[in-house]
């Protein structure tokens, strides 16, 4: 790609002020153009944003602070001292969004395909360090080529430096990853490191080891987004949290995350007005989720009922879809919402979405939004796929990240409660402050099929007529262990509760625990299971 190099002011320069102030704004305005008009035609042809164009949406206008846009890089190697030009190939500095700080570094793939020399890391780490400080969300709009080879490994540190304060920032700032373009090898790691990660179709891909290279170590062929695209990370892998279809949306759908999160974890989420009246009667609950526990129901639709408005942001929303992770408002107060959605694989708890629920609530404990727990569950996921791919490991990261969690919790119980699935869910016996239950709910070790067939066995097997034995054993089971009151009456559910009365209940409940304060014991961290 050809590339105009400002250049040099050479000798003393202009000798009184006005002639210096006039250079500066040469300079200045040969850094925000860019390298050339052509380079901007070639990125608009790709259908991809320059990196100001993408930060002029991100930020409220003209709120914009850059940090060393005049930075050059000092190599030499490789015709490199023909080419420097100003900013280096990445765009630093702060601005606000809804008033609010935020820090951001964009890669400007005009210059050199936004590829990180020394120089470019440098910046990088500068803003971030400034982040962290400042106690503000740092945002990456990632378009870049990976390390700049004609630098080697002074590249290659550049990136170590990041991902050490990727993981410094980690559970103390938001970090908000936005691919807008290539993302491969080792500089697919920051993202990762990240707590949310948005993609766009078509132009962002990430993997450790292109098409290429997939060719010639294993012989399948592959195109650049079949094997790292959007759509692969948002289904298959859960890389991706958000897709979409153009970089409009995508960063209009940033903003709106960020006016949902708090600025660190020492501040509460922001409260919004809420015009919502807080008693409303979500009389529809009784109609969308039906009493038959094997009739299915869409989760989103009781989520809408029950928040804000009916509005809520899904996380990972077609990854691992039997179970829901949100994050809404009640009475104008951020929450995060995890909730098994019956429409999928009947809400059972697999691998992936033990890992998705897991790491869902252990970002909002690091970030003080309150956790409500929608639970319809019939268990976790039998199968030797399921055992082999250690599902004991992967559900213990979920009941590891609500035992440690400290922020409010609150869980319901909609339907079905079984098993260790149940336990998992947020109950009570795991440190849930506030446990209710629709009168639907069937809290039990099985199902009362299952639990009929082992208990009763014999009786069964006996019988003149072992089906009619096996559906008076099922309805005895049921009357002595499964009616909707055994749990509130030992204690383990706090109250049975109207479905209708559900957005009263949960809104008062976050009110009278919003002072919450729990200590953990001492310690430098604990060992989650991996």
């Amino acid at each position: 790609m050809a590339m105009t190099t400002a250049p040099v002011p050479s000798g003393p320069g202009p000798a009184d002020a006005r002639g210096r102030v006039a250079e500066l704004h040469e300079i200045r305005a040969q850094a925000v153009a860019g390298p050339s008009e052509k380079a901007t035609e070639a990125q608009h042809a790709k259908g991809k944003l320059t990196a100001r164009e993408r930060i002029g949406l991100l930020l409220d206008p003209d709120s914009f602070r850059e940090v060393e846009q005049l930075r050059r890089h000092r190599a030499t190697g490789f015709g490199l001292d023909t080419k420097k030009p100003y900013t280096d190939g990445v765009i630093t500095g702060w601005g606000t969004v809804e008033g609010r700080t935020v820090f951001v570094y964009a890669h400007d793939f005009r210059i050199f395909g936004g590829a990180l020399g020394e120089a470019h890391a440098t910046k990088i780490h500068k803003i971030m360090d400034m982040a962290i400080a400042a106690g503000a969300p740092l945002v990456s709009l990632n378009d870049g080529a990976g390390a700049r080879i004609q630098e080697g490994v002074s590249a290659l540190a550049g990136y170590g430096g990041i991902f050490q304060r990727n993981t410094k920032a980690s559970g103390v700032i938001p970090q908000i990853s936005v691919m807008l373009g290539p993302c491969a090898g080792g500089a697919a790691y920051s993202p990762a490191l990240t707590d949310f990660v948005f993609m766009v179709r078509d132009t962002s891909q990430m993997f450790i080891t292109g098409p290429d290279v997939v060719k010639a170590v294993t012989g399948e062929e592959i195109t650049q987004n079949g094997l790292g695209g959007a759509d692969v990370h948002a289904e298959t892998s859960g890389v991706c949290h958000f897709a979409y279809d153009d970089e409009e949306t995508c960063i209009a759908e940033v903003r709106y995350l960020l006016s949902l999160l708090p600025q660190n974890n020492r501040t509460a989420p922001p409260q919004a007005p809420c015009s919502d009246p807080v008693n409303r009667r979500c009389e529809a609950l009784a109609e969308l989720v039906p009493a038959d526990g094997h009739q299915p129901y869409d989760m989103g639709q009781v989520i809408e009922e029950i928040v804000d408005d009916g509005e809520y942001l899904e996380v990972h929303e077609r990854w691992a879809r039997n179970v829901v992770c949100a994050l809404a408002r009640l009475d104008g107060q951020v929450v995060g919402i995890v909730a098994d959605q019956p429409q999928v694989l009947a809400g059972v708890l697999d691998i992936e979405a033990s890992q998705k629920a897991a790491r869902f609530v252990q970002w909002c404990d690091s970030f003080n939004v309150p956790l409500v727990t929608l639970v319809d569950v019939p268990g976790f996921l039998p199968g030797v796929d399921q055992e082999h791919g250690g599902i004991i490991r992967h559900g213990a990261k979920l009941l590891y990240a609500y035992c440690n969690a400290t922020v409010p919790r609150i869980s319901l119980i909609l339907r079905k409660a079984y098993g260790g699935a149940y336990i998992v869910m947020d109950s009570q016996s795991i440190g849930a402050d506030l446990t209710y239950a629709w009168p639907t709910n069937e809290i039990a070790v099985m199902g009362a099929e299952g639990a009929a067939n082992v208990i009763f066995r014999r009786q069964i097997a006996e019988a003149e007529d072992p089906e009619a034995m096996r559906a008076r054993m099922v309805k005895e089971y049921k009357s002595e262990l499964m009616h909707p009151y055994y749990a509130a009456e030992r204690g383990l559910v706090d109250d049975v509760i109207d479905p209708a009365e559900t957005r009263e209940v949960l809104v008062g409940a976050l009110a009278m625990l919003r002072a919450k304060h729990a200590d953990l014991p001492s310690r430098k961290h604990g060992n989650p299971p991996q």
